[in-house]
């Protein structure tokens, strides 16, 4: 296995990981950046993206992502088509070993990204993107007028209800239990809003639909009577079941809140390691967007160069 060093290491090729190289190349800081297993990101399973900055007409994620590599090569990244499986943050140089390429590196930008938590069955997978999503925010805007669905109980799954009810027809929120876990505050705002259902003490069992039309609807299960089923017609389904971020590698390097999410000073990048950053969904478990991932791209970019100009 071969060694490189570098100034600067960014691990992740979302639009935190592209922006942070983009900006770091910039500053002459000659950054490699090390790709992960999904090149890309969350924006490489998401189709049209109306929201981003810049673009009056709906554009394709994997191809915002392409441009993003292209932007960040022509500054003058080198970007490395790799997976880091371990990390020594205990001095520096620090060092991040990946599969078939170990670097020694003055400063780190982690921007790993998060991936939501899927419901795991067959048909979820062959409508994602067809009217399967995890986005409200991001997808919400194409099932103007049409009934919806959004599978979960806790904050995010009501967050995303609210938000939807403002763009569907109707929205049904199915859960599993009886009592949803998210704040009072939220529910009394769900319970309240005449354009939402809930169907209590089910799960998904299938999602219902055709490669023509998409999704047209949903089997559900009941939890207390697994014999008991129903079918609801809707043309779009949300996930919000929670997100995961991509944190396992760094544990016990980083300080990580109670659900994985790195933890970094208000309004920074910086983690508890001087020159280690965190930007993107890796840290961010409340925006969760391709502008704000982007934005604390840039931040991260000029913290660390403001890190390595003092060291």
């Amino acid at each position: 296995m071969n060694t490189v060093h570098s100034k600067l290491l960014i691990i992740g090729a979302g639009p935190a990981g592209y922006t942070a190289a983009i900006y770091a190349a910039r500053a002459n800081l000659n950054p490699i950046l090390v790709t992960g297993m999904q090149p890309g990101g969350q924006l490489t399973i998401t189709t049209d993206v109306e929201n981003y900055p810049g673009f009056s007409d709906v554009i394709q994620g994997p191809w915002l992502m392409e441009q993003m590599r292209l932007q960040a090569e022509h500054m003058g990244t080198q970007i490395i088509y790799d997976y880091i499986v371990k990390v020594d943050f205990s001095k520096r140089p620090f060092t991040c070993y990946g599969e078939n390429t170990t670097f020694t590196v003055d400063a780190v930008i982690i921007a790993t990204g998060a991936e939501a938590k899927w419901l795991g069955i067959p048909s979820e997978t062959t409508y994602r993107g067809f009217g399967v999503s995890a986005c409200a925010t991001c997808d919400g805007f194409f099932f103007k007028k049409k009934p919806v669905a959004v599978i979960g109980g806790g904050n995010s799954a009501v967050e995303e209800a609210l938000y939807l009810s403002n763009i569907a027809s109707h929205v049904t929120l199915v859960h599993r239990r009886d009592t949803l876990r998210s704040e009072k505050v939220l529910q009394d705002r769900l319970f309240a809003n005449p354009k939402i259902s809930i169907i209590w003490n089910h799960e998904v069992d299938e999602i219902l639909g055709s490669k023509e039309s998409g999704v047209t609807g949903l089997r559900l299960k009941s939890t207390q009577d697994p014999t008991s089923m129903q079918t609801i017609d809707v043309d779009g389904i949300f996930i919000a079941i929670g997100h995961s971020p991509k944190t396992d590698v760094f544990k016990g390097h980083v300080d990580l809140d109670e659900s994985g999410y790195m933890l970094t000073s208000k309004g920074e990048t910086t983690t508890n390691i001087p020159g280690v950053f965190a930007a993107g969904d890796v840290q961010d478990k409340i925006y969760r967007q391709a502008v704000t991932a982007a934005g604390q791209g840039c931040m991260a970019a000029l913290d660390a160069e403001e890190f390595l100009t003092r060291n």
